[in-house]
Formats: structure tokens, C-alpha cells, sequence
């Protein structure tokens, strides 16, 4: 059996899922620590509350998505290895590559959450721009479409029939409007991620990276903005680097882990967002999905 973890980014939140990892070992001293980093009570942002008026403390607003994601999924990564369980490779979708590479011991769960406070403030500070998926269409026709279309990305490349696209929202609603397709779905998001538009942010958080020692990973990390097995700390941060503006290659992901043989995909993090793009892009596949303590079995 050769497995596989994979780690779903923002998108997948939801409220409540911290109270399902807090019976975790450290799970209470990692969101305090979050919350120090923060500035907010970031439990308290997990599961809700009255006043939706304050943005800031909203767990949809990216600059708290980023780090509570990786608590929770972090905190489920602690428990499956001190069960002595292990992956053969290991990948996340954009958020989800700072798990990754946390799986992989290539930093520690501190220098993860200060990366993703400076990196969620770039980006929500990068605003302009939209991004919207679309279902169910001609690859050629897409692919001709954003060619020939100035300022549009295709920003997720998720399966054969699903993609994110990203940039101005004139260009975006352009090529969404002129492609033949299943359906559209415009994402309630601040900017243009994995787009030219988080250029400025990208060289931002590219200068504090050069400042974070990178160790070389105990497993192969596939990463988004290129998908094959890698353990080298170094290349590993130049990719990291080029994440912000290039797009999330998960299609090619999942190709590659079926190429290393892959026959089990486990999601560990809220939602089934990854399985669902697994079983149609691995054939046989086996999935599992982990979002709460009593998924490991406590």
C-alpha cells in the first residue's frame, strides 16, 4: 500500500472544526500560540461569532483562513505520526503546500504560522481582481480563450473538467462568458490569487522566506507550482517562492502520484474537496479523509 496526504487550502473551512481536533495532543498550546502570532483569538474565530459586522474576525477573512486551516490540519498531521503512520508523498493546494511541507519537516509549526501571517496580509492587501471556476468545458476552447485574452490565468488547473480562473474581472467574466461549459461559479474571493496580480505581494513574501531556513523533507513534497517529488529544502523554498503567482497544478499532481503508484489518497483537513478530485483523476484509488480527533480514533 503506498499513501499519499494530501491537504485541502482555503475554501474548506468551515466553523466547528477546531472543536473536533481540540482533544488533541497540543492542541489548545498550537492555537494559543496561532492566536499570539494573530493578534486574535483565533479559537474564538473558529467557531463563530454574533457579530458578523467585524470583518476581522470572521473565519472566511483570509488573514484567519490561512493560520486556522493550518492549525487543524496540523494538529492531525502530530497524531497520525505518533501512531507511527507515515505517507509515501505528501501535497496541498495552495494553502495547503505550508502543511505539506510542515508533514515533511522542512520548518516547524511556528515559522509555518509567522509565514502564513505575512503571507494572508499580502495577499488580502492584494485586492482587485476575481477569480471563478468553471466546470465541465473543451480544454482546447479554454485554453485558446486565455491565450488570447490579456489579463486571465488559469489559476487552479483541478481536473480535466474543472479550473479556476483568475485576473480582472472583465477578463475573467470575458472567458467564462465566451466558453462552452457545465457551469460557472464565481468564488467570493479578495483578489486574484495564483495570478501576475499578486506580483508585488509575491516579491514581498519572497524576501521573507530568504530569511527561514528550509530543511530537506523526510518525505517528497509535490508542489504547486511544480508537481514532481522533491525532498530538497532549498528547491523546495524557490518553489514555495513561485506559488503566489503561478497557478496550483493539481491536475499534474494527481497524475504524478498515479505514476509513483499511489493506491491509497488520504485528506486530512475539513471537507472532501480533494477526494472528490482524486477518484475522478486516479483510477482504483482508495480515499480516506481525517478532519477530526475521532477519525484517528480517539
Amino acid at each position: 500500500m503506498t499513501i499519499a496526504w494530501a491537504f485541502p487550502g482555503q475554501g474548506s473551512q468551515k466553523v466547528g472544526m477546531a472543536d473536533a481536533v481540540l482533544s488533541l495532543k497540543g492542541a489548545i498550546k498550537r492555537f494559543e500560540l496561532a492566536s499570539e502570532i494573530l493578534g486574535r483569538d483565533l479559537l474564538t474565530i473558529c467557531r463563530g461569532i454574533d457579530d458578523s459586522s467585524n470583518a476581522l474576525e470572521d473565519l472566511n477573512d483570509t488573514r484567519n483562513t490561512q493560520l486556522a486551516m493550518f492549525v487543524v490540519e496540523s494538529l492531525l498531521i502530530d497524531d497520525l505520526k505518533n501512531q507511527g503512520r507515515k505517507p509515501a508523498f505528501v501535497a496541498g493546494h495552495s494553502l495547503g503546500e505550508f502543511v505539506a511541507l510542515y508533514a515533511a519537516e522542512v520548518f516547524d509549526s511556528k515559522t509555518a504560522l509567522l509565514l502564513l501571517k505575512d503571507r494572508s496580509e499580502l495577499m488580502a492587501g492584494s485586492g482587485g481582481g476575481a477569480m471563478t471556476a468553471v466546470l465541465g468545458f473543451d480544454r482546447k476552447e479554454l485554453e485558446e480563450l486565455v491565450e488570447t485574452t490579456e489579463g486571465v490565468v488559469i489559476a487552479n488547473d483541478n481536473s480535466a473538467d474543472q479550473v479556476v480562473l483568475s485576473g480582472s474581472s472583465t477578463s475573467v467574466d470575458l472567458v467564462s462568458g465566451k466558453l462552452t461549459c457545465k457551469r460557472i461559479v464565481p468564488l467570493k474571493v479578495s483578489g486574484a490569487f495564483h495570478s501576475p496580480f499578486m506580483e508585488n505581494a509575491a516579491k514581498s513574501f519572497s524576501l521573507k522566506l530568504e530569511n527561514v531556513s528550509f530543511s530537506d523533507g523526510i518525505f517528497p513534497v509535490l508542489s504547486n507550482s511544480d508537481p514532481t517529488p522533491c525532498i530538497d529544502g532549498k528547491l523546495l523554498k524557490q518553489r514555495l517562492k513561485n506559488q503566489m503567482t503561478s497557478g496550483v497544478r493539481w491536475r499534474e499532481t494527481m497524475k504524478n502520484l498515479e505514476k509513483e503508484g499511489i493506491t491509497t489518497f488520504v485528506e486530512i483537513g475539513p471537507g472532501k474537496v480533494l477526494s472528490g478530485l482524486a477518484k475522478r483523476s486516479i483510477k482504483g484509488i482508495t480515499l480516506s479523509q481525517l478532519s477530526s480527533a475521532s477519525d484517528l480514533g480517539h
